[in-house]
């Protein structure tokens, strides 16, 4: 029995000057400067999953403005426990986004 080598012209084959489409999507996003503007929408969407259900509920609003994260929330209590924890926010979320997303976080 002997092995056939592989048709050239196989649709499934993939040509040489074709890309996947995840770095096609990539390069689209760094072309049009918008991997920052991506990861800080990732970080609004994600932050239950960051902070947890117990701080999420006691969150009103999220959102990034010049690489500054602003939440606002409703326990007095809460927010000045996380403004004693600023900088291990800071590094919890930018670990978990993989890249520095923000430089200051701002409990409103």
């Amino acid at each position: 029995m002997s092995l056939r080598p592989l048709n050239p012209r196989s649709p499934f084959m993939r040509k040489a000057d074709t890309i996947s489409l995840k770095d096609s999507i990539e390069a689209m996003l760094r072309a049009y400067k918008l991997n920052g503007k991506l990861s800080e929408v990732q970080l609004v969407s994600s932050w239950e999953k960051i902070m947890g259900k117990a701080i999420s509920l006691k969150t009103q609003e999220v959102f990034v403005r010049n690489r500054k994260l602003f939440v606002r929330l409703t326990s007095a209590p809460l927010k000045h426990e996380l403004n004693m924890a600023k900088s291990k926010v800071i590094t919890l979320i930018n670990t978990e986004m993989g890249e520095k997303v923000i430089d200051d976080v701002v409990f409103l």
